[in-house]
């Protein structure tokens, strides 16, 4: 089997969407977001990359605080809506359902089956975009989401994207157990 090149410029498979959340000027403000990833165990910390012309990182110096929020499938409209417009002249505030949590400057969306609320530990600058990590201060969802006390992902039915293609998807069907089935593993 030949394998061929797809350049440098290319992404992990499937991303998760994500809206992120940020206060501006005391309002709230949604992007879309797919770059992200868990970066620290203890503390538990999420790295999230952002362009540098979003209006959303003035929210994420302003407060030092941020929301990763996950939409179920049934909210990609509104999702795409909000990374095709910007809040610096389009109010997102009023898009979703807004509450707060424990930190009280982070606007988590209340549509979302799950949500994190941030608190920025650190920014790192890059050419064209930035990254923030952030702590992991709180998380929230309701019980219809949980299957014996977890997060369930088919019952979130989170919405996931894949580039260059620009497309979004919905989780398939459990492959199998991590740091299980590998004990069937048999060398030949």
């Amino acid at each position: 089997m030949k394998k061929i090149s797809l350049g440098s410029n290319i992404f992990e498979f499937p991303m998760p969407v994500t809206l992120l959340g940020t206060s501006v000027g005391g309002r709230a403000n949604f992007m879309a977001l797919g770059w992200i990833s868990r970066a620290n165990a203890n503390p538990p910390l999420v790295v999230i990359g952002v362009g540098n012309h979003h209006y959303s990182i003035r929210g994420l110096r302003e407060s030092k605080t941020f929301s990763i929020n996950y939409p179920g499938a049934d909210m990609r409209i509104a999702t795409d809506y909000c990374g095709i417009v910007t809040g610096e002249s389009t109010d997102k505030s009023k898009v979703f359902d807004v509450y707060y949590g424990v930190l009280k400057t982070a606007p988590l969306i209340a549509e979302c089956p799950l949500a994190f609320e941030c608190r920025l530990v650190q920014e790192v600058p890059l050419q064209s975009n930035s990254l923030f990590i952030g702590e992991i201060v709180e998380s929230y969802t309701e019980e219809r989401y949980l299957t014996a006390g977890k997060p369930d992902i088919k019952k979130m039915n989170p919405l996931l994207l894949t580039m260059p293609d620009n497309r979004y998807w919905t989780v398939g069907e459990c492959a199998g157990a991590a740091w299980h089935d590998g004990r069937e593993y048999k060398r030949s």
